[in-house]
């Protein structure tokens, strides 16, 4: 069984760290955390937080292959704050379905700033690797789109549901089973500031489907194209910074960015030799700096 080790400042941060190296999201991955580290006291004693990130696709092979051995029994407090922190993830995602339309291009938002010189001597993570295709399930895909419909009904929203197969990292190639195509007029309440809305209708649909499937599913949601609009921008705005780079050899980060779309910069530029990525900061904040490969 395949995993991966991280550290981080805190938990999320070494968590973001580990996902990015195997180009997988959250929904996708079992955390164990190791250490959940120690802050610095004016500077000393600081400790790092550590994880260990599995693929659910390895952990289930495993099953699969071998025996299965009795399950240790889990504390019932553990199981209490995995319970917590879910709802607590539903609340949040359901009140940024309320935010106000707001489309807005990347080009317009863009903030980019010289890298501090401590930072380039972080090593580059590794681009991630193309994933083997997702088994997919018909009953899954149909189940997803009856879903779907129904929110869009709930929501008053006037639209069709088309699945089809994913092609691009920015549909989620090798991550999903399927993505579910929104068409309709006047969809921009779908899609939110920065596609927060989507995001979070993408991820309510995805807890929908598998409570009713009793397993973990992916599903990826598109509006009128917004998300292949989106990657295209974002490989445009990728490669020309990285241009910038070349020809300045100063670093150039980037505003801040969703683990999705961070990936896809990664990957745009993962066989540029003169220039290398990383992602810094934490949280909603975390960003990719492009800087030259010295």
């Amino acid at each position: 069984m395949e995993g991966v080790e991280a550290e981080g400042r805190t938990v999320s941060e070494a968590t973001d760290n580990a996902l990015e190296t195997l180009g997988l999201s959250r929904e996708e991955v079992q955390v164990e955390v190791l250490s959940e580290g120690r802050p610095r006291l004016l500077g000393f004693l600081g400790e790092p937080a550590r994880v260990r990130v599995t693929p659910l696709r390895d952990i289930a092979s495993a099953a699969a292959a071998a025996p299965r051995p009795e399950a240790p029994p889990v504390a019932e407090e553990e199981l209490e704050e995995e319970e917590e922190l879910e709802e607590l993830e539903e609340e949040e995602e359901l009140e940024e379905l309320e935010e106000e339309e707001e489309l807005e291009e990347l080009e317009e938002e863009e903030e980019l700033e010289e890298m501090p010189p401590e930072l380039l001597r972080r090593a580059r993570a590794p681009a991630p690797a193309q994933p083997p295709p997702v088994p997919v399930s018909e009953a899954d895909v149909q189940a997803a789109v009856d879903v779907l419909v129904n929110l869009l009904r709930l929501m008053g929203v006037d639209a069709t549901v088309t699945p089809r197969a994913p092609e691009t990292p920015g549909d989620g190639l090798g991550m999903i089973e399927a993505v579910l195509d929104i068409d309709g007029e006047d969809l921009g309440i779908l899609i939110g500031r920065r596609g927060q809305t989507l995001t979070s209708l993408q991820y309510l649909l995805n807890l929908i489907v598998s409570k009713q499937a009793k397993r973990r599913v992916a599903f990826g949601v598109d509006v009128d194209g917004y998300r292949r609009r989106r990657e295209e921008t974002l490989v445009a705005l990728a490669r020309r910074t990285a241009a910038r780079v070349r020809g300045t050899g100063r670093s150039i980060t980037l505003e801040p960015m969703p683990p999705n779309e961070r990936r896809i910069v990664h990957i745009a530029l993962a066989d540029d030799p003169a220039v290398m990525t990383v992602s810094i900061g934490e949280g909603d904040d975390r960003k990719v700096a492009i800087t030259p490969t010295r």
